[in-house]
């Protein structure tokens, strides 16, 4: 294992020179310790030879989760280069411009992915396409490098510009240097007990924060086996798990749920996985997943700039993510008096009380390992104000006990008659109905005034939207609250997602009760959902348009 006192990761991907054990698992291929460490080592040389000496040694990796990504980023650490993951499902000007705005000097690519490069304008980029011959013949020469650390390497040198997306604009690329990434990985080797042994899951995508910091670091930082899936497979899951013998794996967004929704069968609980560590699975979903496969989830929060991060510990009460890591001031505050919320208050069944106060901005007063956003001085501004506090954004409430709530992310929160609602606990609600495979909340416009509150379900196989069974279910929910019933149900087959399995909440917000597809709505008095006809179309419009807010909506 790794020393805790590791300042860089160059020092971590040293410390596998010589380690003969299974290193890296990836299809029917396996590489030791040794040779990663080895392959890492050649691709530095070789940026050596391609990266100009005054440059900003930034390189670009548009590749699927292949042993090439990893590799590379080993070559980033030992050669000071700083890393930008690029996301395969941008396209066009959107793809060119992650491409630039990283001013990256070599661009790692496969065949697979070349067409999307297609008409783009990258000047003066090297483009390597790995699975080439003329890519091996550039890399034969620098076979059997040891790996050494570059002169401009140390804990303040950058080693990611990773990407993460807000609401609106264009995605802001975060940084993360080697001694935090080394840190990071460090930290949950410890909380985690992460051991040799163990054989690390990659199916989330490398090219995004959460699989390289929370999966791949510690697997390096511990020494342990590492094993990639091109892209997420929620029916190879299982089998792959099995495969590898894998013992951990991350998850971000909806991921579980789709697992989740795969036939269940009899030996699920036979596999090697010790635990999963990651977000957004909710309270339902995560006991399911134990119950089914025999696997703990921790759930955890941590933005994806590293400005805050909550920890679930012993008696962290359902629903709640946990408490405050050690060492962070976190607090619940109101955006506009930048005054601190009150504690939540629940009634017996669970139901919060007090939205209207005790919603509020999870801030960072304390010291924040955040390190910016590459030429991007506005998003900066946005996160670090008062008092050189960070704002992540997201919205939470806390109890009395200090224990926190995730609320929702960016702009989703829902205000319903005056009263602020929390998305996440709604979906966590509509989570236990069984013929949800997965289930997103957020609000439309109300023709009067705030909100109203919409979901988006996909079912389960074989299963039938029912409106009688969700109204039935719905009225069982004790902590269900009548301005949380949705008042349109959307139902479709399956949920959009970006491609790190996040539920795409701003395209659903748009298109609201405008989409096309199986909409359903609960008119005002009426004993249960019902379809949304042309007719019923129409009748909003004029309702909108007669209060003045036909704005707030574009039908398409």
């Amino acid at each position: 294992m790794g020393s805790m006192t590791t300042r860089t990761f160059a020092e971590l991907i040293q410390a596998r020179w010589g380690d003969h054990r299974p290193g890296l698992a990836y299809e029917d291929q396996v590489l030791s310790h040794h040779q990663v460490a080895a392959g890492a080592a050649a691709r530095a040389a070789l940026l050596g030879e391609l990266l100009p000496p005054a440059a900003d040694p930034h390189i670009g990796l548009l590749l699927d989760n292949t042993p090439e990504f990893p590799q590379w980023l080993g070559a980033a650490a030992l050669s000071g280069a700083a890393v930008a993951g690029l996301n395969p499902t941008r396209r066009g000007a959107e793809l060119a411009r992650d491409i630039t705005h990283t001013e990256c000097r070599v661009l790692v690519t496969e065949r697979a992915h070349l067409p999307l490069l297609d008409g783009l304008d990258l000047p003066g980029i090297r483009i390597l396409v790995t699975d080439t011959g003329a890519y091996e013949e550039l890399l034969t020469p620098y076979e059997g490098a040891k790996p050494e650390a570059g002169d401009r390497v140390g804990p303040d040198t950058r080693m990611l510009l990773y990407f993460t997306s807000g609401s609106t604009g264009a995605p802001k690329a975060a940084l993360c240097t080697q001694g935090r990434l080394a840190a990071a990985g460090q930290s949950l080797v410890s909380n985690f007990g992460v051991r040799a042994d163990d054989v690390h899951y990659i199916c989330m995508p490398l090219f995004h924060g959460n699989a390289v910091i929370a999966d791949w670091a510690p697997a390096v930082a511990a020494g342990a086996g590492v094993a990639l899936r091109r892209r997420f497979s929620a029916s190879r899951f299982l089998g792959d798990v099995r495969t590898f013998g894998a013992t951990y794996f991350t998850y971000v967004g909806r991921a579980v749920q789709y697992i989740l929704a795969t036939e269940e069968r009899p030996d699920d609980r036979d596999n090697p996985l010790r635990m999963g560590f990651g977000t957004e699975a909710g309270a339902v979903d995560a006991a399911r997943f134990e119950e089914r496969f025999g696997v703990r989830l921790v759930e955890g929060y941590g933005s994806s700039e590293g400005g805050a991060a909550v920890q679930r510990t012993a008696g962290t009460p359902a629903g709640a993510i946990g408490l405050a890591a050690p060492g962070s001031d976190l607090a619940v505050l109101d955006p506009e008096t930048k005054a601190e919320c009150p504690p939540a208050r629940f009634d017996e069944g669970g139901r919060l009380l007090n939205g209207a106060d005790a919603i509020g901005e999870l801030v960072n007063r304390g010291r924040s390992p955040f390190e910016g956003y590459w030429r991007n001085d506005a998003a900066y501004a946005e996160r670090v104000r008062e008092h050189g506090w960070y704002w992540t954004g997201d919205h939470f409430y806390r109890d009395a006990d200090g224990f926190l709530y995730f609320a929702g992310r960016g702009d989703d929160k829902i205000r319903v008659d005056s009263e602020n609602l929390a998305p996440a606990m709604i979906e966590n609600i509509l989570a236990r109905w069984p013929d949800a495979a997965a289930v997103a909340v957020y609000g439309v416009p109300d023709p009067v005034a705030g909100d109203q509150v919409m979901a988006t379900v996909a079912l389960r196989e074989g299963r039938a939207f029912d409106p009688d069974r969700l109204g039935a279910f719905l009225r069982s929910q004790p902590d269900l609250g009548t301005k949380m019933t949705p008042r349109f149900v959307r139902v479709v087959e399956r949920m959009p997602v970006t491609a790190t399995n996040k539920v795409r909440r701003g395209e659903l917000r748009r298109e609201g009760f405008w989409s096309g597809g199986d909409l359903w709505w609960h008119p005002p008095g009426a004993p249960a959902h019902r379809r949304l006809t042309t007719e019923d179309r129409a009748e909003l419009a004029a309702e909108y348009r007669e209060r003045g807010r036909e704005d707030l909506i574009a039908p398409s």
